[in-house]
């Protein structure tokens, strides 16, 4: 079914999540939200990840997705090619990344990093390691990353002292498993940036985008709705238009530029 586009799967719609977390823990977290659009929109809501960062890359760059929620970086990149367009974002949000390490750690400051491999995401994962690494070596802290398939796996890596320190953001932090997040914390943060992108495929009726966004917005009117942003500590969606993310463009970031090539 993936990859089939919305003509040959009528009332059908493909719902992307980078795959920050777990597939299991994004299921969990976004299915309930997919279903009550369901509902509302009168389509068929699938959700689809991917099983890491470069492989959603993929599924976006072939436009996979009807619908898809990606980090303010790929943003920039699909926008330009195959052409997805931002409708919505998180409210009253910028995203910034963390360098988090054990909680009994003698580290205390990011100079003490110098030196050491430091896990991250994924090369292109935005606040998570796009950010904390420029920022590192605009320091003059010197490293060797080592990139792992979701932020969890940080997380994870770096509880059980595989690595002194690593990349994430608070959200995905706080949406970790407890027993993790307590042996965790947060050594340094990085500026704000406009969040991640909600965005259609630009083969997606006007119409049929229009009412995933309405319905999308509709989450912040009721208790039921915003019960269901809290499974992803969402206090609410806002409107966006693409122009939002031009903080993110002037960081000239060309990690991904292969794709963009002929």
């Amino acid at each position: 079914m993936v990859g089939l586009p919305l003509q040959a799967q009528e009332n059908v719609l493909t719902f992307g999540i980078v795959p920050q977390q777990s597939a299991i823990t994004l299921a969990k977290n976004w299915g309930p939200i997919l279903q009550h659009l369901s509902e509302e929109t009168g389509y068929k809501i699938v959700f689809r990840t991917a099983k890491d960062i470069p492989e959603f890359e993929q599924r976006v760059l072939k436009g996979e997705y009807d619908i898809a929620y990606m980090n303010p970086y790929h943003y920039t990149v699909f926008h330009q090619k195959p052409g997805y367009e931002a409708f919505a974002k998180q409210k009253d949000k910028l995203i910034r990344g963390i360098v988090i390490t054990k909680s009994d750690s003698p580290i205390q400051d990011l100079k003490d990093l110098d030196g050491e491999t430091l896990v991250f995401p994924s090369p292109a994962a935005f606040a998570a390691s796009v950010v904390p690494r420029s920022s590192l070596q605009a320091m003059g802290i010197t490293f060797t990353p080592q990139y792992v398939s979701s932020h969890d796996s940080v997380y994870i890596n770096v509880a059980k002292d595989f690595f002194p320190a690593g990349g994430g953001i608070e959200r995905t932090l706080n949406n970790t498993d407890p027993a993790v997040r307590s042996q965790l914390k947060v050594l340094w943060r990085t500026p704000g940036y406009t969040p991640h992108a909600f965005a259609t495929h630009p083969a997606l009726p006007p119409d049929v985008s229009a009412k995933i966004a309405e319905a999308m917005l509709a989450l912040n009117d009721d208790s039921e709705g915003q019960a269901l942003l809290g499974r992803i500590k969402f206090k609410g969606i806002e409107p966006a238009q693409d122009s939002d993310w031009d903080d993110v463009r002037a960081l000239n970031i060309t990690l991904l530029d292969k794709y963009l090539t002929p």
